[in-house]
């Protein structure tokens, strides 16, 4: 999608704890995303184990474009200011 090249998409996947505690921080945050279940959409988890070492880490994290593996909130934001600014207004 184009929004997901200028934007955050959440990957993730049930019974996910630490999913679950990035999806709090974002909300809280109040930055904009798209959340991707990897195990109802086999493109995401085929995209999430190309960029974590063929494992489906979650949560992953596309800012942008860019990929992050099990970020923390303060890592993501730095991507946000570094690739997606407009997000943060």
């Amino acid at each position: 999608m184009e929004q997901d090249r200028d934007g955050v998409v959440l990957y993730w996947r049930p019974m996910c704890t630490y999913c679950l505690k990035l999806w709090v921080k974002l909300r809280f945050a109040r930055l904009p995303y798209r959340a991707v279940n990897i195990w109802r959409d086999p493109d995401a988890a085929a995209f999430v184990r190309s960029v974590a070492d063929g494992n489906e880490t979650v949560p992953t994290v596309t800012v942008a474009g860019h990929p992050l593996v099990n970020p923390s909130l303060r890592r993501l934001r730095a991507a946000v200011r570094e690739h997606a600014p407009h997000l943060l207004a």
